[in-house]
């Protein structure tokens, strides 16, 4: 039965991964389409703000914030504003500028390997070996992936910082989450990420003119897809894997979205895709393979020894009982 449960346990995630991976990667490709004649920010606005109403209308009905905490509010709300805020805020800007989406997906892949630097000192956490060799091979295969974009925009210098911007603001958002002891559900925290990024976009969008919305069907359209999949599909995965799969496999996931955003730029966009790209697309999957075999057999090492001690520990109990 325990393996019949443990190989349930792996199908489910594998399957969220996948989906985590694919929704995420939406995130670039639709802002690329549907910021074409309207201001990113209008697009950010609408996607973000009647979301939020939607999820603070569920949380009331399903009664998800009882017990919560004016600490927890604030962490979370601390989280939201770099996570989801600053991140959606930045990428939106660099796909407007006319950055390819995988040069913009190319903060996903810088991404592990600095939150790998950091978990030491920060969460305590060690990165072993095996990790270490994953995370750099998923790194050089995601840089092939981009290589062949870069210089394919007419988008300044200054306009690659954005992606950085959003890098960092993703990082903050993950280690702030990591380190604190909220326990908040996916459905809580995700409500209240939004309800803080709408916040803020409603007031810079009414401050700079960008609110009001075209009448074009192919707007709103483009305002119910990043509404379900790269906010609550996306994010919600990404909050309920790190919980579940732990830091640093999670990351390793990330070196998969530039791959995934350029083949999806490629098809729908007209993006390049030359061998280096594919040979790239190799290097990505290997890295993540090492990194979560290393990460599940030492997963797999812990139980045993969890379960070698309680047994142990049981026996001692046996025996002194039987010594009484």
């Amino acid at each position: 039965m325990s393996k019949q449960i443990g190989l349930l346990r792996s199908v489910v995630t594998v399957v969220a991964a996948v989906a985590f991976i694919v929704t995420w990667s939406s995130g670039f490709i639709i802002p690329a389409y549907a910021t074409v004649d309207v201001s990113p920010l209008t697009l950010l606005v609408w996607r973000f703000v009647p979301l939020a109403v939607v999820l603070l209308a569920v949380l009331r009905l399903t009664g998800g914030a009882k017990g919560v905490s004016a600490r927890d509010l604030r962490t979370q709300a601390t989280i939201g504003l770099f996570a989801q805020f600053g991140y959606c805020f930045a990428v939106y800007g660099a796909v407007a500028a006319g950055i390819a989406t995988g040069t913009v997906a190319l903060i996903d892949a810088v991404q592990p390997l600095v939150v790998a630097v950091l978990v030491g000192p920060v969460l305590g956490l060690r990165v072993r070996g095996a990790q270490w060799a994953g995370l750099v091979i998923g790194a050089v295969g995601v840089l092939l992936v981009v290589r062949s974009q870069f210089g394919s925009s007419e988008a300044t210098p200054t306009a690659y910082l954005l992606p950085a911007v959003a890098m960092v603001c993703l990082i903050i958002g993950t280690l702030l989450q990591r380190r604190s002891a909220v326990t908040s559900g996916v459905l809580l925290t995700l409500t209240i990420h939004v309800s803080v990024t709408a916040v803020l976009l409603l007031v810079i969008a009414a401050v700079t003119g960008t609110l009001v919305p075209p009448a074009s069907a192919s707007f709103w359209l483009a305002v119910v897809l990043t509404a379900v999949f790269p906010t609550l599909a996306a994010y919600g995965l990404y909050w309920w894997l790190l919980r579940r799969v732990g830091i640093t496999a999670l990351q390793a996931l990330l070196f998969l979205i530039a791959p995934a955003t350029s083949l999806a730029g490629s098809i729908l966009l007209g993006e390049p895709i030359t061998i280096v790209t594919v040979a790239g697309f190799v290097l990505c999957g290997i890295g993540v393979a090492v990194v979560l075999t290393s990460e599940a057999r030492a997963q797999g090492t812990s139980a045993r020894s969890q379960e070698t001690s309680a047994r142990s520990a049981g026996k001692c109990d046996v025996a002194a009982h039987d010594a009484r």
